[in-house]
């Protein structure tokens, strides 16, 4: 009877464990975070990159090991996601994060109110900054408000609303 009972907890632990329905939610969410994620990616580098997301790899001694890899393909070929520069790293990790908030919005059946951008335009170049603001506003429509936090000035006309803090020796003004 012991045995028995001890069979089914460890069934059951396995099956609720890391390598089972856990890795099989991952496993299904990762298609549509790919393709999420690949057409804002699109979007901000003229379709020169797409990343794909890999759940397992050859371990040296020939066995399959569980992991999440990130790889980026471009004109150079496919290589690690630490391997690309602070710009292009930054894209890659608006697109990835964009996904994921999408795919837990609509499985949660919730609307997406806010996106906050926080200083990521001063890692891009000019063109750079050109196609992450159209990401941007391509994807506007998705969320309730998106607020962008820049101290740029070039970008100040680039969205339509702003406000601007200004800090003075009494405190920080709002304009």
């Amino acid at each position: 009877q012991r045995e028995q009972e001890k069979g089914i907890y460890d069934e059951l632990a396995l099956a609720f464990g890391r390598r089972g329905l856990q890795a099989l939610l991952i496993e299904s969410a990762l298609p549509e975070l790919e393709q999420e994620a690949n057409l804002l990616l699109g979007r901000m580098t003229d379709n020169r990159m797409h990343l794909a997301l890999e759940t397992q790899r050859q371990t040296r001694s020939g066995a399959m090991a569980e992991t999440l890899d990130i790889k980026i393909a471009d004109e150079l070929g496919t290589r690690a996601y630490e391997l690309y520069s602070g710009g292009e790293a930054f894209r890659i990790n608006f697109a990835l994060r964009i996904a994921i908030s999408k795919l837990l919005a609509r499985r949660a059946g919730a609307p997406l109110p806010t996106l906050m951008v926080d200083e990521g335009f001063g890692t891009q170049d000019t063109a750079g900054r050109e196609k992450l603001i159209e990401a941007v506003n391509a994807i506007a429509d998705d969320f309730e408000r998106i607020l962008v936090i820049t101290h740029i000035d070039e970008l100040k006309d680039a969205f339509p609303v702003r406000i601007e803090v200004t800090k003075t020796p009494e405190g920080s003004r709002v304009d």
